[in-house]
């Protein structure tokens, strides 16, 4: 299986753009910051990842600002040129409070 739940913080948001199919296409960065136990020990998270939504999930995003936060979901994939992850939003909840 592969889903992915991330809690994250928008910090870019390119301009829509468009497939060759003709769907609309919203890049993000996306900020993740936590604390996390890890073999009995407080461990500090941060990562940046990379991040599209394609369709009726671009036009939502697409409305986002920077610095919002909320509750991706998706799948991971490799990125275009074969270097890293990108996260392929197929959902997202805007956080009303930061935790």
């Amino acid at each position: 299986m592969n889903r992915l739940v991330l809690d994250a913080q928008v910090v870019e948001r390119r301009a829509t753009r468009y497939t060759p199919a003709g769907l609309p296409a919203v890049d993000l960065s996306l900020l993740h910051e936590s604390q996390l136990m890890e073999n009995g020990q407080n461990r500090k998270v941060t990562l940046e990842l990379r991040a599209v939504g394609i369709g009726e999930v671009a036009k939502r995003l697409d409305k986002l600002a920077v610095g919002t936060h909320a509750t991706f979901s998706g799948f991971l994939s490799a990125a275009r040129n074969g270097k890293g992850s990108i996260l392929h939003v197929t959902d997202f909840d805007i956080q009303t409070e930061q935790n």
